[in-house]
């Protein structure tokens, strides 16, 4: 079983299994998470931008591309095989992968205008710790941004497949649930939507945006599909702003 999140696309067949599902048309980091992470980073020209977690870097190369002039990129990533995939996707742009865990990554002090996590941080046992080096890490003013699997989904303990009901339970204790997914085992950590809200208010951040992963009609073609995902929040968003006024005032 992956000790680590980024430990599970180390083998080969869960890595291609998930580059494979990525394919899907309406896959849900497309219609459902993607949207939501656009609206909330907004403008990106000239912003220097860290990807915690940032897998094969195709959002990377997308922030740098021509319709949103980013700056410059730097990714982190703890798989071989993502970042093998990340630097074939931001050839030729200004950016660079490190590999790294981003629990371990050395975060260099007030160098980012923008730091963004898609789908990563779920996987991370001490977020107090990674949200104080992401507060170290960003220039003042600057933005912290990312995904989670919502808590409603890692409260449940279900076999994967395609699910018809969603059964919370235990929600408000905190630890790592078991998941079976893509044919291998993971482990991700639960904890409540007031328990991210916290950390990031604890790290000194000043919270702006909750957000969850409400479907939008015109990122889907089947309708069935649509009316499914009103069931269920899928993901969960929250973004946060570095003000030393605030964290000292």
């Amino acid at each position: 079983m992956s000790e680590r999140g980024s430990d599970f696309y180390e083998d080969e067949a869960n890595f291609e299994k998930y580059m494979e599902r990525r394919q899907w048309q309406e896959n849900a980091n497309d219609t459902l998470e993607k949207p939501v992470m656009l609206e909330l980073i907004g403008d990106v020209v000239g912003k220097s931008i860290l990807d915690l977690g940032c897998g094969d870097a195709r959002f990377g190369a997308e922030l740098l591309g021509p319709g949103h002039h980013g700056g410059s990129y730097t990714g982190v990533e703890g798989s071989l095989n993502m970042i093998q995939a990340a630097n074939e996707s931001i050839k030729g742009q200004n950016a660079q992968i490190e590999h790294a865990y981003m629990e371990d990554w050395s975060y260099p002090a007030d160098t980012y205008d923008l730091v963004i996590s898609r789908l990563a941080i779920h996987y991370i046992e001490d977020v107090n710790s990674l949200f104080r080096k992401v507060y170290h890490t960003l220039k003042e003013n600057g933005t912290f941004i990312f995904s989670v699997e919502h808590p409603v989904i890692t409260s449940t303990l279900q076999p994967s497949g395609t699910r018809t009901n969603w059964i919370v339970d235990q929600y408000f204790v905190e630890g790592f649930r078991e998941q079976q997914w893509l044919g291998g085992t993971v482990k991700k950590m639960h904890r409540s939507i007031e328990a991210y809200y916290m950390a990031l208010q604890k790290a000194g951040f000043q919270v702006q945006h909750l957000r969850e992963s409400a479907p939008q009609r015109q990122h889907f073609v089947n309708e069935e599909t649509y009316l499914r995902r009103q069931r269920i929040p899928l993901f969960l968003f929250l973004s946060a702003r570095k003000s030393y006024t605030e964290s000292c005032g």
